[in-house]
């Protein structure tokens, strides 16, 4: 079982980290006996006047100390890297219970006006995008967000299952593509900035540059030599240094630019790289991930190389930001010069893949986040898809938001254009939580994603909710003025030509008015759906509505009762057909205090 197996693996990785912090603890002992050592040493030696030992055991030092400076680096990367897979796994089993430990809720992609995503709870607190978010790159949080928002033809959502199905059983590789991006968070910022770097066209650095970059300081170095034989007065060198001013001086302001671009992205260089790195193996063999492995790969190098790539030369001009780096070093070699040109290479050659590769990985995340919900749901299953005609086939349905063993099942087919599944029920009986069970498992479906059902098959559809309408007080609007503009823009998409059908889901259709409006509104919005291509969901106190079915074929009945037990309201969620005769209000209003005489309150 996932939990089971997600616990396991925390422990292992817990364990891990224990001993990766013990050796990196050893290791900065060892460095800091390593430098008093050789400096008490330095300091005898050149204290009994052995200058050449001096130099000899300053050199051992330096190399040592830099040698242990990469091997403590190197332990500190696998603790972390232990570290996160341990909390990759607590996050994956506090998932099952519907807790989230990470804190992105996609809030900044949410739009009130979307179709379905502000009713069907996609992004938020309790969120589908929270559930599925397996991602880390600011692309790939983007492209999962596009997966729920914009449904794509089902031919694309047919080649996202059978990605799935390959990612599933990964588990390893999976997991190491999360830590991978957990060692270093600057991969969440934007990389705008630095795809705007990679495509702009600047002007080449002057042909004459790319010689003097090595002639200048040759001469200087000749200079320097000269001068400490007495050879050269001291002013000779002084020159060569304003000379190595004035060229860098032609640079300076591109240099400057060059360095703010790339800086802010410098260290999620190197994360895109092993991210990229990770993505070449294993060689997969479902379309998308074939596809994208085929864009991350050149014939002259891989897309993770030529990251690493700029990766170094960036690194590298950031040293100029460094005073003392750019004084005793940067103006002596002519620093920006160097690297401006191998950045200018770099551009021409992979500046207009940097997008494609960026964008592959984003794919990637986005996918193996519903490979991760496939994975932690072995109960789930993956949704079929008729093409032909509308049909809505929801076996055993339950709500993905609620804990497995928690969520009550229902099933209900719906068959062909025009059709109408009126909903009637007793106050907290379950008909709006029904209505988003079917539609968030429909937005999975059409996602990619695998469905908290029995079996689900269903059409190409476009999912639009009327469920959550609210006053505005910034537009001066009224709830039921709202719901209105909601209904008409139903009614609009149902007049567009699309070769998709609109599947809604209409919750206490027009409850801001009285119930005779409310009644007629309802009947007439009902009966001129039919005439579209469009189906759908209606939940509703109006029990007269019901009575449409008797003459209107198209309209069917269903209901969610509750019953008084000892005294104490009773639900119990199930699905049943014909419309309910039992209502719960006036229990509901004594429960909290409200004496209701005989005959003072009908339902």
């Amino acid at each position: 079982m996932p939990q089971s197996i997600f616990a396991e693996r925390e422990t292992r990785f817990l364990q891990e980290e224990l001993k990766g912090r013990a050796a990196y603890n050893r290791l900065a002992i060892i460095r800091v006996i390593w430098f008093v050592g050789a400096a008490l040493l330095l300091y005898f030696l050149l204290d009994r006047g052995q200058s050449l030992a001096a130099i000899g055991v300053g050199l051992l030092a330096v190399t040592g100390f830099l040698i242990l400076l990469k091997r403590h680096q190197a332990v500190q990367r696998r603790r972390d890297r232990a570290r996160w897979l341990a909390f990759i796994n607590r996050d994956e089993a506090q998932r099952l219970e519907r807790k989230f430990l990470r804190p992105e809720t996609g809030a900044d992609f949410a739009d009130p006006t979307h179709p379905y995503a502000g009713d069907l709870d996609v992004f938020g607190n309790h969120s589908l995008f929270r559930l599925l978010n397996r991602t880390h790159t600011y692309e790939g949080c983007r492209k999962l967000a596009a997966y729920l928002l914009s449904p794509v033809p089902i031919s694309e959502v047919l080649l996202r299952q059978d990605a799935v199905a390959e990612l599933k059983p990964l588990l390893d590789w999976r997991q190491e593509l999360a830590a991978l991006a957990y060692l270093n968070p600057t991969v969440g910022d934007s990389p705008d900035e630095l795809k705007n770097w990679a495509t702009k066209a600047d002007e080449p650095v002057p042909g004459y540059l790319a010689v003097a970059r090595w002639v200048f300081p040759a001469i200087t170095l000749v200079l320097v030599g000269l001068w400490m034989g007495g050879m050269v007065p001291g002013w000779a060198v002084t020159v060569s240094l304003l000379a190595h001013g004035l060229l860098l001086s032609q640079v300076a302001e591109r240099a400057k630019n060059a360095s703010e671009q790339t800086f802010a992205m410098s260290q999620a260089l190197k994360t895109y790289r092993d991210l990229l790195k990770h993505l070449e193996n294993p060689r997969f063999q479902s379309a998308i991930l074939h596809r994208l492995q085929t864009v991350t790969s050149l014939d002259t190098r891989s897309a993770a190389d030529a990251i690493g790539k700029l990766s170094q030369l960036v690194e590298n001009l950031n040293f100029r930001r460094n005073p003392y780096f750019f004084l005793l070093i940067g103006i002596f070699t002519l620093w920006d010069i160097h690297y401006l040109q191998a950045l200018d290479r770099w551009k021409r050659v992979y500046g207009p893949h940097l997008a494609d590769w960026l964008d592959a990985l984003a794919e990637a995340e986005a996918l193996n986040s519903l490979a991760g919900l496939a994975y932690a749901h072995p109960e789930y299953v993956v949704p079929e898809f008729n093409e032909e005609t509308l049909e809505l086939d929801a076996q055993q349905v339950r709500h993905p938001m609620l804990k497995t063993g928690q969520s009550v099942a229902n099933s209900l087919r719906i068959n062909g254009n025009g059709q109408t599944i009126l909903i009637t029920g007793s106050n907290m009986s379950g008909k709006s939580t029904f209505l988003r069970t079917v539609g968030t498992n429909v937005v999975l479906a059409l996602a990619g994603a695998v469905v908290a059902a029995d079996r689900l098959v269903c059409s190409p559809v476009q999912v639009f909710t009327s469920m959550r309408t609210q006053d505005s007080l910034e537009e001066n609007t009224s709830s039921f003025y709202a719901e209105l503009k909601r209904l008409k823009t139903l009614i609009d998409r149902t007049r567009q030509s699309s070769n998709w059908p609109v599947l809604y889901f209409l919750d206490e259709i027009l409850k801001g008015t009285n119930s005779a409006d409310r009644h007629r509104g309802a009947r007439a919005l009902i009966l001129q759906l039919h005439e579209t291509t469009a189906s759908g969901f209606v939940s509703t106190h109006d029990v007269e509505l019901g009575e449409l079915a008797a003459t209107h074929p198209f309209v069917h009945n269903y209901s969610f009762r509750s019953d008084v037990v000892d005294g104490k309201l009773h639900f119990d969620y199930q699905l049943q057909t014909g419309v309910c005769r039992s209502f719960n209000a006036s229990q509901l209003m004594q429960s909290i205090g409200i004496q209701i005489q005989d005959d003072a309150l009908t339902e």
